[in-house]
């Protein structure tokens, strides 16, 4: 019984992990784009990653490069590797 919850709690935030990955990425590639600020779309991806990346470039400075925000990669990286690792350690 405790083991199902176990592994339903760790598909629960590997699926979260995901879904956050996947909101920087669209993030970063709008980024490019420049869209309309005023679009809900645009301001909740706003929301959801900024505060994030805020306070990645205040820990790390040197994340930003010639005008390049790596900020996106480093939060990837930083997920990818949370959730290998809670993966191998609670379901081997």
């Amino acid at each position: 019984m405790i083991d199902a919850f176990i592994y339903s709690l760790v598909q629960l935030v590997h699926m979260v992990i995901n879904l956050y990955i996947w909101i920087i990425i669209i993030s970063a590639l709008l980024s490019f784009v420049r869209p309309d600020p005023s679009n809900p779309i645009v301001q909740a991806l706003y929301r959801l990653t900024e505060p994030v990346y805020m306070w990645i470039r205040r820990k790390f400075p040197f994340v930003i490069i010639s005008g390049l925000d790596l900020s996106p990669i480093i939060i990837i990286l930083g997920l990818q590797f949370i959730d290998i690792f809670m993966m191998r350690l609670f379901l081997g």
